[in-house]
């Protein structure tokens, strides 16, 4: 499942490197899949805060 979308990652870096002054230009092709991890991860963790919490939906206090 890509809940991550290359395209979007890299206008980000773009967008960062122009508010910052970064000089970052590239996307490795293991920076994706280590992303999906850590989104997977939080999206885990956030719906087992909503479940300790008895609630059925997810919100951003979850996270």
């Amino acid at each position: 499942m890509g809940l991550v979308v290359k395209t979007n990652i890299v206008a980000l870096v773009k967008k960062v490197n122009e508010s910052k002054g970064s000089q970052v230009n590239s996307v490795a092709d293991d920076f994706l899949p280590a992303v999906e991890a850590k989104v997977k991860k939080m999206v885990d963790d956030a719906i087992e805060r909503a479940r300790a919490n008895g609630r059925k939906t997810l919100m951003g206090k979850d996270i």
